[in-house]
């Protein structure tokens, strides 16, 4: 098949108006005056400008590997329709073939945090996943087994969740910082198609969450300090330390601990059903 911009701008209008927002995690929204997904809504899923994409769909501009790759993921394509619109751009031999690995909790870690009783912690992994956690995080944060496994996500929590969210009362200091982690782990693999889809959906969402991906601010953050208000033990302050798997960066424990003599000590101990 002989490369045809004009094909691939028809292509991309169809598979945008076959769409709806909810198919790809935004919003329903009323009063929509085209079917389907907006041209804007689409740009921002794929990380690309409005102006641009509108000139693709419009046959004037011939899209990259790299962008069809990312138009692919926003536009939620099959393998049938992954292989057809790279044929019509003509750039069949360009198309990445990578497999997606499952994330299993290493067994040491995983035994670590078993026995970790009296304070919430959770074992992070790429992209800020939650891949375990203990009773004490449960009763923090939320049940995680009650989330389906893509919702399963530090960041999505923060901005999407409202429970979670709600518990932070220095919420936009720490999503900032979230967001900052997240941008600084993005170095090690920044064609994971993964981590691009998280982006995309989280820009779209959430302005703040856009601005401040856009600032390229970046941090480990190892540690720090969390202030929350509880809606069953109030007021808490813990100390929030994330420690590095051995074996590399790719799983982190987060422990939050507070001082033995304070409140937030004791509100941890009744939150945990370790309290007298």
């Amino acid at each position: 098949m002989s490369p045809d911009a004009d094909d691939v701008g028809a292509f991309l209008t169809a598979r945008r108006a076959a769409l709806r927002p909810e198919d790809v995690g935004l919003p329903p929204t009323a009063h929509r005056k085209v079917a389907g997904l907006r041209r804007e809504e689409v740009a921002q899923l794929a990380a690309i400008s409005v102006d641009y994409y509108t000139r693709l769909e419009q046959g004037r501009v011939r899209a990259s590997a790299s962008v069809l790759s990312t138009l692919a993921r926003a536009l939620r394509l099959d393998d049938d329709q992954q292989t057809y619109l790279y044929a019509v751009a003509g750039k069949n031999d360009a198309r990445p073939r990578r497999r997606r690995t499952v994330q299993k909790v290493r067994p040491a870690m995983l035994r670590l945090l078993e026995q970790i009783t009296e304070t919430p912690a959770v074992v992070l992994g790429k992209r800020l996943d939650i891949l375990a956690w203990n009773q004490a995080a449960v009763a923090l944060y939320t049940d995680f087994a009650e989330l389906p496994v893509a919702q399963r996500n530090y960041l999505r929590l923060l901005f999407e969740h409202p429970a979670v969210r709600g518990l932070h009362t220095e919420w936009a200091h720490d999503a900032r910082e979230a967001v900052a982690a997240l941008r600084m782990e993005a170095v090690a693999d920044p064609d994971d198609p993964d981590l691009a889809r998280l982006v995309g959906e989280l820009s779209v969402q959430d302005p703040d969450f856009r601005s401040w991906w856009a600032e390229h601010h970046v941090s480990t953050g190892n540690y720090g300090t969390k202030h929350y208000l509880h809606p069953v033990v109030g007021a808490l302050r813990l100390d929030c330390d994330l420690w590095t798997s051995p074996d590399g960066p790719a799983q982190r424990l987060m422990v939050l601990t507070a001082p033995a003599d304070s409140p937030s000590y004791d509100a941890l101990r009744k939150l945990s059903g370790c309290g007298g």
